[in-house]
């Protein structure tokens, strides 16, 4: 078995974090963004900048 080039860790009642060399994300209306390195998906859907986490899940002030 070869290793892995994605590493999703899957957050308890929060996002989806990425960890990889490069990402293709084809987004909704079918432009492409490019992610590098570490991100985080949104998964609660509170996220103004999804499909990315932007900690909104968090609550707070």
């Amino acid at each position: 078995m070869s290793k892995a080039t994605v590493r999703i860790i899957v957050n308890k009642d929060a996002s989806l974090k990425i960890e990889c060399e490069r990402a293709e994300i084809i987004m909704p209306d079918g432009t492409v963004q490019i992610k590098e390195g570490r991100f985080s998906l949104c998964r609660c859907g509170k996220s103004d900048n999804k499909p990315f986490c932007d900690g909104s899940h968090k609550g707070g002030a």
